[in-house]
């Protein structure tokens, strides 16, 4: 049996985003959003959710272009100049694996993420990252700490079938290597450390290698070729005008990815070939 868990990601981020989750998950095929603590529309994503209770919510992670939940004061090897993360994932990447005295800002940071969704009352499911940043070595290995403590059951291990994807859409064609070879060698190493751990992961996660650009027409080739299991793909929805979304993903095709997510022509497709829409905690959603 093939499963697919549809996911949002950046909710929260701005009021153009939280409307579009909310109309995809209410009149499409959404079934799951991640949410950022940081946001400055997190209050209000956290109302849609309240009153949208199906809606699996999970911990869209911020640790780079993004605002801290904790006082700047209190984490100053985290945040640049303004108390914002910095906006390079490089250069945060490389600090994080190489600097062991903000470890303990680190694990601060994460756990008041959680801790501030958790304390909404909203169940918290999954965790991914913003630029999968939960898949960083450093990263990971404290949140294999705080899922249990929590009671957090899945996680988003970042992978993505590299000939698959150059099959559909050929562009980026370095890029993409690049970062099949980064996460390739992160995937192995969380599949490991998952094994002592009862966590759900997906056979797959389709987003990677085309962020910002799941248009109707490569989401229907991707349903083609989806493999028996569960896979995720995530989004990122928006509706415009939006400024924050504008500013901070210019090149992203928020408006084409909502349609794509609204589209009858791949909830007929969905049907056609028995593709059960599900998220992390295994609940099915109609197609319609």
């Amino acid at each position: 049996m093939r499963e697919l868990i549809i996911n949002a990601d950046d909710f929260g981020l701005s009021p153009g985003v939280n409307r579009a989750v909310e109309q995809a998950w209410q009149l499409g095929i959404l079934t799951q959003a991640s949410l950022m603590p940081g946001g400055d529309a997190f209050d209000e994503a956290v109302e849609i959710a309240k009153r949208n209770p199906g809606l699996q919510v999970g911990l869209h992670l911020t640790l780079v272009q993004g605002k801290p939940v904790l006082p700047p004061e209190k984490i100053p090897g985290l945040v640049a100049a303004n108390g914002c993360f910095p906006d390079n994932p490089v250069s945060v990447g490389m600090k994080l694996f190489f600097d062991p005295t903000i470890r303990m800002q680190l694990q601060c940071e994460i756990e008041a993420q959680i801790i501030k969704i958790k304390e909404t009352g909203i169940p918290l499911s999954h965790i991914d990252g913003h630029l999968n940043i939960q898949m960083h070595p450093t990263v990971f290995m404290l949140l294999t700490e705080l899922m249990p403590r929590y009671g957090i059951t899945s996680f988003r291990i970042t992978r993505e079938r590299l000939l698959e994807n150059l099959r559909l859409d050929r562009t980026r064609m370095v890029g993409k290597t690049i970062e099949r070879v980064i996460f390739g060698s992160l995937a192995n190493f969380a599949e490991t450390a998952f094994e002592r751990q009862e966590i759900e992961t997906a056979v797959e996660v389709k987003g990677v290698l085309n962020s910002g650009c799941i248009t109707e027409e490569y989401l229907l080739a991707i349903l083609e070729r989806l493999q028996p299991g569960r896979s995720e793909i995530y989004f990122h929805p928006g509706m415009l005008p939006d400024a924050e979304i504008t500013r901070r993903m210019p090149d992203y095709k928020h408006a084409e990815e909502l349609a794509a997510l609204l589209s009858p022509k791949v909830r007929e497709r969905l049907q056609q070939l028995d593709i059960a829409l599900t998220n992390y905690r295994g609940e099915l959603k109609p197609y319609a």
